[in-house]
């Protein structure tokens, strides 16, 4: 597995950044790569992805959720991958998002492009056009401020 962490701060309200990263179907917007995420029910998606040419559907399950803290995932098909982003008020006008996430590289490719950090590179940017969206529009697109306990470890 191959783990990323990277963070961006955002200048708007925690509750303000939480609530536009719960609008799943606006992730094509700033994400890279991201062509649809398609809200199936109120903890899995379906994504729909190009990279590098290749289209790639899967789907994704909300583990983990509660308002203004956290959002973990996991996916269920496709390629093994999940994560969990973090919201931290720094005053009442910024908050740091910061994602932590693993996947398994699975192609040559993939694993070529994971030794070379370009995965990372490309989170990287991806915050940085949340940062630009978000600060832009200077409020959410809508919210869902639901939580989800995690199922008890075993």
């Amino acid at each position: 597995m191959t783990t990323i962490e990277k963070s961006v701060d955002v200048h708007v309200p925690v509750s303000t950044a939480y609530n536009q990263w719960t609008q799943f179907e606006s992730f094509p917007a700033f994400m890279d790569g991201v062509e649809k995420i398609d809200q199936v029910t109120p903890t899995r998606t379906h994504w729909t992805t190009k990279i590098g040419g290749v289209v790639r559907e899967f789907d994704a399950e909300i583990t983990e959720q509660h308002a203004d803290e956290r959002v973990a995932w996991t996916t269920v098909d496709g390629p093994p991958q999940g994560g969990v982003v973090t919201f931290h008020r720094l005053d009442n006008d910024t908050t740091r998002v910061h994602l932590q996430m693993e996947y398994d590289p699975e192609t040559i490719t993939e694993k070529a492009g994971a030794a070379l950090g370009v995965v990372g590179h490309r989170v990287e940017g991806d915050l940085k056009r949340f940062k630009e969206f978000i600060e832009k529009r200077g409020a959410e697109t809508g919210a869902w401020r639901g939580d989800v306990t995690p199922p008890p470890q075993v």
